[in-house]
């Protein structure tokens, strides 16, 4: 999560900020920080850059198993406020929506044992930058009115993940911090996230059968690498020299069979790569790189010899931590050409010409090109892994378990690896956070590897302790940090961040699963799972059908539950790039997290029954009915003078070739009076047989809608809709054509809000 205008932040808090918030939000805090395609099954090629790892165990078919659990798949539409609310992510106030690229959805997985069908666990993939405390509270309470066939979904049992998305629609997480650049919180973009996770929820409950679950994982070497080199490098040298690569390239796959069919029913994969190939200047909604890749799997999956249209693909994050979708490396925007410096990612000493350039950089289009690429790239790693796992893949089986509890980050007392007894502190942020990233560089004089005495305009910590001076322990607690925002000490108005954190792990079999509120860096994220890889081993981690012990499968899914920023290794938040940075407990901070899952893991090995209680902890504070709003509501909408609503402005050509773009605009309305959940605001119909037949809607890549006011007095606004007839769309039959736009419109008056249409000309594709 990139920041680039904290300093902007900083200045307007010194004027006032819990008086004058308002103002902070307009001026906001430095930016943090589809195709159709159809698989040929006569082609057994591997795509470049996907090496299959396949397992060693070979097994002609699972059908020689019985059934094992009880599965249900499920996907609801999440997509909130498509205009005119700050895009969450990148945190630039300026980056204001203006229309949608593609939907984001909420996934469900729910895994139960078919021996205690009470023993479930629900894994949610989210297109959004992360879970969030608020949400997560409004999807549990959302379960507690859906009846009690529900009652066996809980705290314990219910994962919210994120994946990273910085093309999302904000003004919905509980901290105050992530509200300010938002304007505060907005009800309709947060209800929109719960209401859709619940939704996807409902569907995969309804849709519980028994079925087999097999594991896999394969490379992708061409889809991310690590935006730290730099950081990564303080890591011991041994320790590296046990890696290929300066990011994990591995996606594991979980792939969901029905057994009553045979038919795949989904799958659920963790790959790590951040969600910044669409660029700090777009501002179009989209789920970024992930969105593609899942949605990409989906449509390829509906055909009926593969699958049905309810096959779900998530496409979850993992240590994602230092990994960039930028993989041909961070350059000087200068006019130069030059790499950036290696330490600290600056050119000229300066941070905001650094970037990151995706794999189609040179197009100007916000980063479309290359997430869309960084997606297919994802997508065609994960069909490749899929085929190969029809007879080859790790069966799972054994119990479903989990555990859930809050633990208070502030003050944590653990002992270290050294032996020595060390604490984490209340959170806090260094000036390094301030400097962003090469995905999203931050502003002023900020820059990365700052540690001790900060190199920034020394005006900076006048700033600072107007906000709150840093006590010397606070200081020393996070050394060597230097504290930019001491965020876990502010409660007023109320808390900037969390310090009470969520602790949960998830088993199914040989497989569990770490569920991490923060973005783990890479080696963070392969300690981690090693040590509970370790833990379990140790705790006699046997499969329910052998008697040989099963040596665990161990992934890592976050950002998740709540936000917490980063987590490093001790040695990478020494150097104090920008993710060490952001790591917010002090230096001990991915140790405390390890000490408190490895030190529960002996509850997911408890007979069925017989485990004893975990304290629940300090329950964090919910925010939704105190926060601040300051985006204003949609007044009305009118059309202009002797004009009507959905009435064509400008029209499509006669027709097209493939390859061009079709473009037609109309008389709109807010899209925020009706979020059409569920549905889509823009369409492309292909006569067929003398009937209309939609064959593109929101849900596609290559079709966008803008929308823009054109007078905020008299309440116009018009809406552009493009058509990317191409590669990129599939295959596009010749034939008859036309652009349908479904626009909601508000009354002056009453305040009643209309539904109308538009439809374009005809037009052809030769």
């Amino acid at each position: 999560m990139a920041r680039s205008h904290i300093a902007a932040a900083l200045a307007i808090a010194s004027l006032g900020l819990l008086i004058t918030f308002h103002l902070i939000s307009q001026f906001g805090l430095p930016s943090l920080g589809f195709f159709r395609f159809s698989y040929d099954p006569d082609d057994t090629t591997t795509a470049p850059g996907q090496i299959p790892i396949l397992p060693p165990v070979s097994q002609p078919s699972a059908f020689d198993h019985e059934p094992v659990y009880l599965l249900g798949v499920g996907k609801a539409d999440i997509t909130g406020p498509v205009v005119e609310i700050n895009l969450m992510g990148y945190a630039d106030p300026n980056q204001v929506g203006s229309g949608l690229r593609q939907r984001l959805y909420s996934r469900a997985f729910i895994v139960g044992s078919n021996d205690n069908p009470e023993e479930r666990i629900v894994y949610l993939v989210l297109d959004t930058q992360s879970g969030d405390t608020a949400v997560r509270h409004g999807i549990l309470e959302g379960l507690k009115e859906l009846g009690p066939e529900y009652d066996c979904y809980g705290k314990s049992n219910v994962a919210v993940t994120g994946t990273h998305s910085h093309s999302g629609p904000g003004a919905w997480l509980n901290y105050l911090l992530p509200q300010i650049t938002s304007k505060g919180f907005e009800r309709q973009s947060y209800q929109a996230i719960v209401d859709g996770a619940l939704l996807s929820i409902k569907r995969a409950h309804e849709s519980l059968a028994p079925g087999y679950l097999t594991v896999g994982e394969t490379e992708i070497h061409n889809a991310n690498i690590n935006r730290s080199p730099f950081a990564y490098l303080a890591n011991p040298k041994e320790e590296r020299g046990r890696y290929e690569h300066e990011v994990d390239k591995t996606l594991q796959m979980l792939k969901f069979q029905s057994a009553e069919d045979g038919k795949e029913r989904g799958v659920l994969t963790w790959f790590p790569v951040h969600g910044t190939s669409m660029l700090g200047n777009n501002t179009l909604i989209s789920g970024d790189n992930k969105g593609v890749a899942a949605v990409l799997f989906e449509k390829d999956m509906q055909r009926p010899e593969e699958g049905s249209n309810g096959f779900v693909a998530g496409f979850s994050q993992a240590n994602v931590g230092d990994t960039s979708p930028n993989v041909l490396g961070a350059y000087c925007e200068d006019g130069s050409g030059e790499k950036c410096n290696f330490e600290d990612s600056t050119c000229g000493g300066r941070t905001q010409p650094c970037h990151g350039r995706g794999p189609m950089f040179r197009k100007a289009d916000e980063g479309a090109s290359s997430c869309f690429e960084i997606g297919q790239r994802q997508y065609l790693g994960a069909k490749a892994l899929y085929l190969s796992m029809v007879t080859k893949g790790r069966l799972l089986s054994g119990p479903v378990k989990s555990f859930h509890t809050y633990r208070d980050f502030s003050n944590q007392t653990l002992q270290h690896p050294n032996g020595s007894v060390v604490n984490t502190c209340p959170a806090a942020l260094g000036y390094s956070f301030a400097a962003g990233t090469t995905d999203g560089p931050g502003a002023f004089d900020f820059t990365q590897n700052d540690t001790g005495v900060p190199n920034a305009n020394p005006l900076w910590s006048v700033v600072r302790n107007f906000l709150r001076e840093p006590s010397e322990t606070q200081k020393a607690c996070h050394y060597p940090k230097p504290i930019l925002l001491d965020v876990g000490e502010i409660e007023r108005p109320y808390l900037w961040t969390p310090n009470i954190v969520d602790i949960q792990v998830l088993r199914i079999g040989q497989l569990l699963i770490i569920i991490s509120p923060g973005e783990a860096t890479t080696m963070a994220g392969r300690r981690w799972k090693e040590a509970i890889a370790a833990s379990a081993s140790a705790l006699a981690f046997t499969s329910s059908t052998s008697n040989e012990q099963d040596p665990p499968i161990v992934v890592l899914g976050g950002p998740a539950n709540s936000y917490t920023h980063y987590i490093a290794t001790e040695e990478e938040y020494g150097i104090q790039r920008y993710e060490g940075a952001s790591t917010l407990y002090g230096p001990h901070t991915l140790n405390a997290y390890i000490n408190a899952t490895t030190s529960l893991l002996p509850h997911l090995f408890y007979p069925s029954g017989s485990k004893p209680p975990i304290e629940p902890g300090p329950d964090p504070p919910i925010h939704t009915n105190i926060s601040y709003n300051f985006n204003s509501a949609v007044r009305f909408d009118r059309a202009p003078f002797f004009k009507q609503f959905g009435q064509v402005l400008t029209d499509v050509a006669p027709s097209y070739q493939r390859g061009e773009t079709v473009r037609v605009t109309f008389v709109g309305a807010n899209p925020r009076n009706n979020l059409r959940l569920e549905g889509t605001f823009v369409a492309v119909e292909h006569l067929q047989g003398g009937k209309w037949v939609t064959v593109r809607d929101d849900s596609d890549w290559d079709l966008v809608s803008r929308w823009r006011r054109t007078s905020t007095v008299l309440g116009t606004s018009e809406v552009e809709v493009t058509w990317e007839v191409g590669e990129r769309g599939g295959m596009v039959s010749g034939g008859l054509y036309r652009v349908r736009y479904f626009g909601d419109k508000k009354d002056f008056g009453s305040g009643e809000v209309e539904a109308f249409e538009g439809v374009s000309g005809v037009f052809g594709i030769e």
